[in-house]
């Protein structure tokens, strides 16, 4: 099941796409009044969810306010998280490897996780446009990445239990200004600039696909595939990060986690293909969608 926040004459509906992705019914249909998707998130139970999978699965004509998707704005599904987004950093072999080279750094696999947060005030929406900030970057790139969403507040998971704690699945651009984080030796300010979080277009529910998920990633900018990998290939899977984190903090629900990027981001080509005004950036992950953006002045 597929859950999106959209607009329709400047009005905001949270929905449910039906089974062909051709419309969108609101979560109204299914007699629901969240505001947002975060309310949702919290308290949405079992029986709610099972009626919005149910209403799914009806034809437009049977349903009270369907919309064609050609007719709707969609929007970001988590437009302004309660909290920074955690970051993995270098979470895939082979993106391990392009980073080091462009540092100039010896390669090295990482034995634990690396964690870092990315400041968000508001996200990016789908087909929103990216800044380019220009006045502090002229190496802008772009991550394609999977997110997890916690469902209900996490403390001390052990194994075995990480499915029960996630709502579903989206998918961020962790944009990234490169200079700036080599200059500051960190990554929170060269990640958190306005803009720098495109997310959406959806949100794939856990029970969409199998945990851990193993889905196809990728990203194309004006159509040139530039990352192609599977998010089976996590240095660190999902599972792990989550018993791990929670062992020391609670994570509230609605809490985002960006699990990192493959090979193929701009400054892993020689000479770096980094982002210039007008490209558009797509990324993309099997039974999630596209994630579409373009680069702004």
């Amino acid at each position: 099941m597929k859950l999106l926040a959209y607009e329709v004459d400047k009005r905001s509906f949270l929905g449910v796409l039906n089974e062909d992705e051709t419309w969108v019914y609101p979560v109204s249909a299914a007699g629901m009044e969240y505001r947002s998707m975060k309310d949702l998130i919290r308290e949405a139970g079992p029986s709610e969810m099972e009626m919005l999978d149910y209403i799914s699965k009806k034809m437009p004509g049977d349903v009270t306010g369907a919309a064609s998707v050609e007719e709707i704005k969609v929007v970001s599904p988590i437009a302004e998280p309660d909290q920074d987004i955690i970051c993995l950093g270098i979470n895939y072999m082979d993106h391990a490897k392009e980073s080091a080279r462009f540092q100039k750094e010896e390669f090295s696999k990482p034995e634990k996780a690396i964690y870092f947060s990315k400041r968000v005030n508001r996200t990016n929406d789908p087909d929103g446009i990216i800044p380019a900030h220009k006045n502090l970057t002229n190496q802008l790139d772009y991550e394609a990445e999977l997110a997890v969403i916690i469902k209900k507040d996490a403390k001390d998971v052990k194994p075995g239990e990480v499915k029960d704690y996630i709502f579903g699945y989206t998918i961020m651009n962790d944009v990234s200004a490169r200079e700036v984080q080599t200059e500051h030796k960190q990554w929170y300010f060269g990640k958190s600039l306005d803009g720098f979080t495109p997310l959406g277009p959806c949100i794939m529910t856990a029970d969409s696909t199998a945990f851990p998920p193993v889905l196809k990633i990728q990203s194309k900018v004006n159509g040139e595939l530039r990352q192609n990998s599977n998010t089976g290939l996590f240095i660190h899977g999902i599972e792990e990060v989550i018993c791990e984190l929670t062992q020391g903090m609670t994570l509230k629900a609605g809490t985002i986690i960006a699990t990192g990027t493959p090979a193929g981001v701009g400054m892993g080509f020689v000479p770096p293909k980094f982002l210039e005004t007008g490209d558009v950036v797509e990324c993309i992950i099997e039974g999630i969608g596209t994630l579409r953006n373009t680069v702004g002045e």
